[in-house]
């Protein structure tokens, strides 16, 4: 099977259309095959500080030469990050919380891995078809897994969706994991929901099919905006080369 041996990023955020604040972050690090997406929890205190305390964690991680330890890493800089928000927002008052989502990809010689807390998710499109590689932690979730809601009808309902996982909410951070094999060709999407509370899944497999990476991103972005963007709008793209 023909190697990867480079990666071509594309990012956009934007602050939409009825918020001041963009409490978005982003981290693009193709040289050592690291990037992220963090929102921010609306709704509480400082949530542009708790994404970008989550971005900032991430920037130092170095080249590790197995993938475990590369992925070892990461937890543990989160973890610190989780850690200082917490202490943070016990200056606050009491009962402050301050978190933020985390979706974080990792590329290690041919194969991915992929950590997440909250609601920012990844994809990847691979030979046409797209697939959802992460998997909520929110209320809205846990309803479409136990059979009381399926997807389309919590979309139209819209429904306010609470966040079960997040850096920055408990003392103990809890964070998902998976992995599996990169291909010349795949194209991986790391975005908030800003995004996806707006575009539809089919929608994204079919413009992430596209080749410009640029253009793709502009039109995404562009689509949210067209739909009212209710939300800070974070996304990038990863596409994995020879």
């Amino acid at each position: 099977m023909p190697r990867v041996r480079s990666f071509q990023t594309a990012s956009r955020t934007h602050v939409g259309l009825s918020r001041s604040l963009n409490e978005d972050r982003f981290l693009a690090r193709p040289e050592v095959g690291l990037w992220a997406v963090a929102d921010g929890m609306g709704g509480h205190q400082a949530g542009d500080l708790a994404s970008l305390r989550v971005v900032e964690a991430l920037t130092n991680v170095g080249r590790f030469g197995s993938g475990y330890a590369y992925l070892n890493a990461v937890r543990e800089r989160l973890a610190v990050a989780n850690g200082d928000l917490i202490a943070h927002a016990a200056t606050l008052s009491p009962g402050a919380v301050i978190g933020s989502t985390v979706a974080v990809l990792l590329a290690h010689e041919d194969h991915y891995a992929c950590v997440w807390a909250g609601d920012s998710r990844i994809y990847l499109l691979r030979g046409g078809a797209l697939m959802r590689v992460t998997r909520d932690h929110s209320l809205m979730q846990e309803l479409i897994d136990t059979g009381a809601l399926d997807e389309q009808e919590a979309r139209n309902r819209r429904i306010s969706n609470v966040i079960t996982r997040a850096v920055g909410a408990a003392s103990k951070l809890e964070l998902s994991e998976t992995h599996g094999d990169i291909r010349p060709g795949d194209v991986f999407l790391l975005c908030s929901d800003g995004l996806t509370g707006l575009v539809e899944d089919h929608e994204l497999g079919a413009m992430l099919a596209l080749d410009d990476l640029e253009s793709v991103a502009d039109r995404l972005l562009a689509l949210t905006l067209e739909r009212g963007a209710r939300d800070n709008v974070t996304l990038m793209l990863v596409r994995a080369g020879r």
